[in-house]
């Protein structure tokens, strides 16, 4: 996270703007799996009318549980495979698009997404091989919301920034 990030959130904190948030992170049995990642401090956020729940899959109507996806290149082009060789890229596209709508709506400026992941990764992805290495990168959500101005940071950047 830089210097930048760490500003607007604690901007957005000490302002009460609202924030995207993973629904997992905030407890709702929603990821791959259909299991919760929960964090106290931002199911505070939430509960005091702060964080927005956002999960990229179920905007995009996919199942709970679902096949685990990660991103690939093929031709030179991003693509979100699942662990069947089914492309599920589009369904990924149709999730980032109706999240950045999300942000776009609320006046969000700022998502805390869940690390790794193919949607909500920042910074690190799975590398496409399902031998959970992690590699340079943002899921597609991630992705289209840093190009349309929107900050994000992982689950861990924002414990960091609590201490």
């Amino acid at each position: 996270m830089n210097q930048k990030d760490f500003i607007c959130l604690k901007e957005a904190l000490e302002k009460k703007k609202k924030i995207l948030v993973s629904s997992c992170l905030l407890g709702m049995k929603i990821n791959y799996e259909g299991k919760a990642h929960p964090i106290d401090q931002l199911r505070q956020l939430f509960l005091q009318g702060q964080a927005i729940p956002i999960c990229p899959e179920v905007l995009a109507n996919l199942p709970i549980p679902r096949d685990p996806a990660e991103i690939v290149m093929v031709n030179g082009e991003r693509k979100v495979y699942n662990k069947k060789e089914l492309d599920v890229t589009e369904d990924y596209r149709l999730g980032a698009q109706r999240t950045l709508d999300t942000a776009r709506t609320s006046g969000a400026k700022l998502a805390i997404m869940k690390s790794n992941s193919p949607s909500c990764g920042c910074g690190k992805i799975y590398d496409g091989t399902f031998g959970k290495n992690l590699i340079d990168g943002d899921g597609i959500t991630v992705a289209l919301l840093k190009e349309n101005g929107v900050r994000v940071i992982t689950e861990a950047d924002f414990l960091a920034c609590l201490k």
